[in-house]
């Protein structure tokens, strides 16, 4: 499962983004930090009060998950669901 959530995870652009998750649409923030090692992820509901927070680490040992006082599960169900909006290019 952590190969299926990382994948997810790592096809998410960095920077801030909007998307949908379980029918809601989300404003989005990944970061990387020390080389990608440490990874955050912050996700607020637009109109609404839903509200994900993540940091992953990557170690030697293999990575780490570390949801904000909310259950693991949750940031899991997030990130497998979470499908960024498409960006236009205008000219």
């Amino acid at each position: 499962m952590i190969a299926v959530f990382l994948a997810a995870f790592d096809a998410l652009p960095l920077g801030s983004f909007t998307g949908r998750a379980h029918g809601r649409q989300y404003l989005v923030t990944r970061q990387d930090f020390s080389g990608a090692k440490s990874q955050k992820l912050v996700a607020r509901e637009m109109g609404g009060t839903d509200y994900i927070s993540l940091n992953l680490y990557r170690l030697a040992s293999g990575a780490r998950l570390k949801p904000c006082e909310m259950p693991t599960q949750k940031v899991v169900d997030f990130v497998l669901d979470l499908r960024p909006d498409k960006i236009e290019d205008h000219p």
